[in-house]
């Protein structure tokens, strides 16, 4: 026996309608493309860093580099809280 009662859009057969409207419900590719917008300062940073060693305006150094770059990183959590990158 069929019923005229339907669950969540599915028809009397069990066939989904489609409404046309896409799905707004998943928040996912906001906050994807929000992080990739607040890292970019920090990634220009890195890039210019990187760009002055090869121009010869900060001496090579494997001890600099990496004190800039746990001075970046936590100046990065700081500003960016829990959207700040993890390794």
């Amino acid at each position: 026996m069929v019923t005229s009662r339907t669950l969540h859009g599915a028809s009397a057969f069990g066939a989904k309608r489609w409404s046309g409207v896409a799905d707004t419900c998943d928040p996912a590719p906001v906050f994807s493309a929000a992080k990739t917008l607040l890292r970019v300062p920090f990634d220009a940073m890195r890039e210019h860093y990187a760009s002055a060693v090869r121009a010869g305006l900060i001496e090579r150094s494997q001890i600099a580099s990496a004190s800039f770059e746990h001075k970046l990183v936590a100046l990065e959590r700081a500003t960016l809280g829990p959207w700040a990158r993890r390794v």
